[in-house]
């Protein structure tokens, strides 16, 4: 279990903490954790979301088991800097959806004395760093990764596979369009798009042709 360090007695400067993993791996729960022992010391806290995020609630960060605290949505990383003066403790939810300006934000806020606590999505549904995230995590003093348990297997899951054709990067969603799995998993889930989308591909060319003659 990751231990907070709530106060730095000799430097003015705060750090950046890391929480990263796939959907459905507690990553919100531990961030909400962090956040509410920040409150219940009295510490000033301020939380931020991207606006996008509208899934629960529009003014909530809101974890997969309705564990909730109190955010600020916001459509830009820049708007942070601006709401975030005067705090202890900032936190921000769902970093994979912020430009990569965060990077910078989180660094200054953290230079500034503010404990910068965040967490997101290190890939995306093909597997890839997924936006700000691998900065994010490189510039961190500290990364907590949290794992799911694969729908499939049973085993630590990491990757988000998603269950439709949406090739969108970024599409909102719960277990009805995505859905934890292992690496092994992942791979043969992968595999088997892949086969399927050939073999469909194959038969509309088939139809098109019978159409041509």
């Amino acid at each position: 279990m990751f231990l907070e360090n709530t106060v730095n007695h000799k430097e003015q400067f705060g750090w950046i903490e890391v929480i990263c993993g796939s959907m459905f791996s507690g990553k919100t729960e531990e961030l909400i954790r962090r956040l509410k022992r920040a409150q219940f010391a009295k510490q000033k806290v301020e939380i931020f979301k991207p606006s996008i995020d509208t899934r629960y609630h529009g003014e909530m960060v809101v974890s997969h088991d309705a564990n909730e605290i109190r955010s600020t949505p916001i459509p830009a990383a820049a708007n942070i800097a601006i709401l975030a003066q005067g705090c202890d403790v900032v936190g921000i939810d769902e970093a994979q959806f912020f430009d990569d300006e965060i990077v910078k934000i989180c660094n200054d806020l953290a230079n500034q004395g503010i404990r910068v606590i965040v967490a997101g999505l290190d890939m995306d549904f093909k597997g890839n760093p997924f936006g700000p995230m691998p900065a994010l995590m490189a510039t961190a003093e500290y990364v907590t990764k949290v794992h799911a348990v694969c729908t499939r297997t049973g085993n630590l899951a990491n990757y988000s596979f998603r269950k439709n054709d949406n090739n969108k990067l970024v599409m909102l969603g719960e277990t009805e369009e995505y859905e934890p799995l292992s690496r092994a998993a992942y791979f043969y889930a992968m595999q088997k798009n892949q086969e399927d989308h050939k073999k469909a591909n194959e038969k509309a060319n088939e139809k098109n042709n019978k159409i041509q003659e």
